[in-house]
């Protein structure tokens, strides 16, 4: 049986993802017919789903199976009421890899001060300043799903002291993991550095704000490559320009790209990233699109389908 797809993204990525759905789905051994246009909404099975496609109504589409995202993030989509089948957000085993180089990239950066001595002046010797130890650190993770679990274990494994929190119980091997507004607190009072892996919802929206910057750690570190939503940004600066947070390096923004005007372009304390942590990676991402769609036709579950009251 051949399954009808329409794949809705922006019309500069379909050539990057032509060639790897097509041998994803052909391994899989799902025969399909992909659409990069939609000229009949009843007639698809699944829509492989970015932002940037355009795609908002799915009222049409009266016969999906799925709408398979290939964003990690799915805000837009949970809350879509014209939406009547499963939500399945992408767990792309690339993207894990990417995020958490680049998350331990950041820590390390932090942790040995690398700033410091690129910054230095010609002839300025900075001997004295050796490196610490990962064990002297302390980490807080914020966000313990497949990407913030995944650093955890990574930094960990670099022996720094890892402390994860998320909003329900959480049970990760090696990191002292803490759930509810006490264990929040807590981990941001004893973080030296401080990583956001959260997902946006009506929970965590300004999760990062002047209350919770009051009860971390003076000198706190703060690294966000979750959602740029999580963060006050007005909080932010004064919580930096206050001495609370010694600085800050942002992947993720309310506003993206960020306007040239923003003023986190030229804070001193502020290191501005254009959301580059991780992305998509067209092969592994193809993967998991095809392993949803041979589940949807031999009746089985899909994989990292959306709680939509939960919002992830």
């Amino acid at each position: 049986m051949t399954v009808n797809v329409l794949f809705s993204a922006d019309a500069k990525h379909f050539a990057d993802w032509v060639d790897s759905l097509n041998a994803a789905l052909e391994e899989a051994r799902v025969k399909s017919e992909i659409d990069f246009a939609c000229d009949d909404p009843a007639k698809y099975d699944y829509v492989v789903y970015s932002p940037d496609g355009g795609l908002r109504d799915f009222s049409g589409f009266v016969n999906l199976k799925a709408v398979l995202s290939l964003w990690a993030g799915v805000e837009t989509l949970a809350s879509n009421s014209t939406i009547g089948c499963p939500i399945c957000r992408m767990v792309d085993p690339g993207m894990i890899e990417g995020m958490t180089e680049w998350v331990v990239g950041q820590v390390l950066r932090h942790h040995l001060d690398f700033d410091r001595f690129l910054d230095a002046k010609p002839g300025e010797w900075l001997q004295h300043l050796g490196p610490p130890l990962a064990r002297d650190r302390t980490v807080a993770v914020l966000g313990l799903g497949q990407l913030g679990s995944d650093c955890a274990r990574a930094l960990n494994s670099l022996n720094f002291r890892v402390l994860g929190w998320s909003r329900t119980v959480k049970n990760i091997r090696g990191i002292d993991c803490r759930s509810g507004n006490d264990g929040l607190e807590s981990a941001v009072s004893e973080a030296d550095i401080l990583v956001l892996l959260l997902p946006h919802t009506n929970d965590t929206e300004n999760i990062c704000n002047a209350s919770l910057f009051a009860k971390c750690r003076r000198g706190v570190v703060l690294i966000n490559s979750g959602r740029g939503a999580l963060v006050d940004e007005g909080d932010l600066v004064a919580a930096i320009d206050n001495g609370t947070v010694s600085h800050a390096t942002l992947d993720v923004f309310r506003q993206e790209p960020l306007p040239a005007q923003h003023p986190f372009w030229t804070h001193p304390k502020i290191s501005v990233w254009p959301h580059i942590a991780s992305e998509t990676r067209f092969r592994t991402a193809s993967q998991v699109i095809a392993e949803n769609m041979r589940r949807g036709g031999a009746g089985e579950p899909f994989l990292h389908v959306v709680d939509r009251q939960r919002g992830y």
